[in-house]
């Protein structure tokens, strides 16, 4: 089997991988990045025939460049800014960062290796291309599309009648199950129905005229453990302080849980309070999460009707009704929704990330919200950034 290319803009990929990118653009090319996959379901076999797909894919993702019509639509984002967009005018994935290989197993090894602001931007792409050659090659892709089309037109027919009434925006890119099929469900969500607010994918908010919506992720956070000067405990810190200096609150949901949400609202100051627009949820008991931020708010006085709590985190329509039913006098509510919108066909998704692991040689760690979501290479480092975090929880605690 020989598949056409998945991967046909630079553009096809999520917006914050362009707002992160730009903050280490201006602030920290002195960086360098190990990325590694990992597909976190059990008894996934890939075939050396997939390997070889996935293997052509890179080499022709890495053969684009963003076009002149491309560069105007960042451009034409007022947090992007214009030197960026002509670095990004010069800039390509480049084939030797990137490696692929198969185990005797069938366990599929991805890395990554490079300049921390080329290699990040890989991730998104690598996602697309693995996710969309698994699924095409295992199963009858026309069954697949026959199964998530009839959960599609039942979303969108509840839609419609007011069984889901809370506003939300696509975050499918990473395990869709196509690139055709993203299209298709962000095409419909946004012209048949009144709920879809927007999408991560940067391609198709430029080709369907939405906004493209996203802010950071848990890397951003996760990269300033590399740099020897801040201390581990204090990386949301420094993250925040550079991502305000940068958008000038422009720009500004918090993502919370990188190395958990009890030490984030340590740093979450009432400065930074005032300076972001609100905050995501991306591991954890959602519900305790926001009575935790609503409490926070109103401890620096602040009314928590005036900022957003964005849920993000496994979520499906209607996980996301009960959390907006709950919330939504108190704040403001929206989802990110992702592989619930993309990949909904009746077969088992597959759970896959590319998660940074070393910067500048050294390890770095999430330790999340949730027990299992941390992914770590190196054990040691894990239980000392545990200890550090735990620490500065403690001596706060008796202060």
């Amino acid at each position: 089997m020989k598949l056409e290319p998945i991967i046909i803009s630079l553009l096809d990929t999520d917006l914050y991988k362009f707002n992160m990118d730009q903050v280490i653009f201006h602030k920290h090319t002195d960086l360098c990045g190990q990325y590694y996959f990992k597909c976190r379901n059990e008894d996934i076999v890939f075939t050396p025939e997939m390997v070889k797909e996935i293997e052509e894919q890179v080499d022709h993702l890495c053969s684009l460049r963003f076009t002149k019509s491309e560069l105007d639509y960042l451009r034409s984002i007022r947090f992007i800014k214009n030197d960026y967009v002509e670095f990004l005018r010069l800039w390509h994935p480049i084939r030797d960062y990137v490696s692929v290989s198969l185990s005797d197993s069938g366990e599929l090894s991805v890395v990554v290796d490079g300049p921390l602001f080329s290699a990040m931007q890989f991730e998104i792409y690598l996602l697309e291309i693995i996710n969309e050659v698994y699924f095409r090659f295992k199963f009858d892709y026309a069954e697949l599309l026959k199964g998530a089309e009839a959960r599609l037109d039942a979303k969108i027919k509840a839609m419609n009648d007011g069984t889901y009434t809370f506003g939300f925006a696509e975050f499918g890119c990473r395990r869709r199950l196509s690139r055709e099929w993203q299209d298709t469900v962000v095409r419909r969500f946004s012209s048949e129905t009144k709920n879809c607010v927007g999408t991560s994918n940067v391609y198709l908010a430029m080709k369907y005229d939405l906004t493209p919506i996203g802010t950071y992720a848990h890397e951003f956070v996760q990269m300033y453990q590399g740099i020897d000067m801040i201390p581990l405990a204090y990386t949301n810190h420094y993250a925040m302080q550079d991502w305000y200096d940068e958008y000038k609150g422009d720009n500004g949901t918090a993502l919370t849980d990188t190395l958990t949400t009890d030490l984030f609202l340590m740093d979450f100051d009432r400065s930074m309070v005032n300076n972001y627009n609100g905050v995501r949820h991306d591991s954890g008991d959602p519900y305790e999460w926001g009575e935790k931020m609503i409490a926070h708010y109103q401890k620096y006085g602040v009314d928590p009707k005036t900022k957003l709590l964005l849920f993000s985190d496994s979520l499906n329509f209607d996980r996301a009704q009960k959390l907006y039913e709950y919330f939504k006098d108190r704040a403001k509510v929206s989802f990110g929704i992702g592989t619930f919108c993309s990949n909904d066909t009746g077969e088992t998704p597959l759970n896959i990330v590319i998660k940074l692991q070393y910067v500048n040689g050294l390890p770095v760690a999430k330790l999340s919200d949730a027990v299992g979501k941390a992914m770590c290479r190196d054990d040691e480092y894990l239980e000392y950034l545990q200890r550090s975090v735990d620490f500065r929880l403690e001596r706060h605690s008796q202060a």
